[in-house]
């Protein structure tokens, strides 16, 4: 398995379709974590004097979206872009049966791709953390504090997770439709209606089930149940896991009564509490991780292959 490993590492490094992507992300990333900076500069009286670096991550400035939105947008493109022709290019070129008939097994194979899918998806992720460090140090003039390096370490975490998905999604569209322009369509059609169309339709079906909210409790029910139809998208589950995790005071997802947050200090959530409120949707995208990765195994194992 370390012979494919380290052969789609190297394939995907030297790939020009890689290089122009990730050109394209770090640089919007960039620009969006010095607009977020110029900012908080600007207002550094009413800017909180802890988790700065959080808020570079978070904050929105010149109409830009912020560098979480860029990574939930822009993300699953990586992951698709990887996977798309991991299988079905093999079939294009033929070299998959002269692949499987030299000492290598099939498990070896499938686990070699997606395993260098998904460390390219690290370095990625670990690289604009990174810049983000370093810009956020240029700017503020002082290094982040533990706390705030281990929630974006975590937020990393996450942010692999969310795009190793769509990487194992691309690979088993890859290998159930065996044609590489079809595959890279199914996922982008897939990433689309996820993305966008999926809080467009839980609105909608949150406005037949409570169709004209008076009370605040029923605009309480109303947004419950749009939150629940959304995460349906492993994009909802990202957002609000990274809403959590980056913003220490978010106790709740979604709206609250004014009666269930009297009393309530607004103080800085510990870690292992903000994991708490995030572990049912980090699971979650370990567990979609897992079924696809187990289907694309399954079926890959089962495929004949001639040459």
């Amino acid at each position: 398995m370390s012979v494919v490993f380290w052969k789609e590492l190297a394939d995907h490094f030297s790939s020009r379709r890689f290089m122009i992507l990730l050109a394209i992300i770090v640089l919007t990333g960039v620009w969006a974590v010095y607009a977020a900076g110029q900012s908080i500069r600007q207002d550094a009286e009413s800017a909180p004097a802890e988790y700065v670096f959080l808020l570079l991550l978070t904050s929105q400035s010149g109409g830009l979206l912020s560098l979480t939105s860029f990574l939930a947008l822009l993300g699953p493109l990586v992951g698709i872009m990887l996977g798309f022709d991991a299988i079905s290019g093999e079939y294009a070129r033929g070299t998959l049966s002269r692949v499987l008939s030299q000492p290598i097994y099939r498990d070896s194979l499938i686990n070699g791709k997606f395993l260098a899918g998904l460390a390219t998806v690290s370095a990625l992720w670990a690289s604009i953390l990174l810049l983000v460090i370093g810009l956020g140090i240029v700017l503020v003039g002082f290094p982040p504090n533990p706390e705030e390096l281990w929630r974006m370490l975590i937020f990393t975490v996450i942010g692999i997770i969310y795009v190793g998905f769509w990487l194992a999604l691309a690979m088993l569209f890859s290998l159930f439709l065996q044609r590489t322009v079809t595959a890279a369509l199914a996922s982008l059609a897939l990433w689309l209606f996820l993305a966008i169309f999926t809080p467009l339709i839980a609105q909608i079906v949150a406005g037949m089930i409570v169709p004209d909210p008076t009370a605040p409790e029923e605009v309480v029910r109303q947004t419950d149940v749009a939150s629940m139809i959304g995460r349906v998208s492993p994009t909802t589950l990202y957002e609000e896991s990274v809403q959590i995790i980056l913003n220490p005071t978010a106790r709740v997802l979604g709206a609250a009564l004014q009666e269930q947050t009297q009393g309530i200090l607004l103080t800085p959530l510990a870690l292992s509490q903000s994991l708490l409120l995030i572990l049912p949707q980090f699971t979650t995208l370990i567990a979609i991780v897992a079924a696809c990765f187990a289907i694309c195994y399954i079926k890959f194992m089962r495929t004949e292959i001639r040459a």
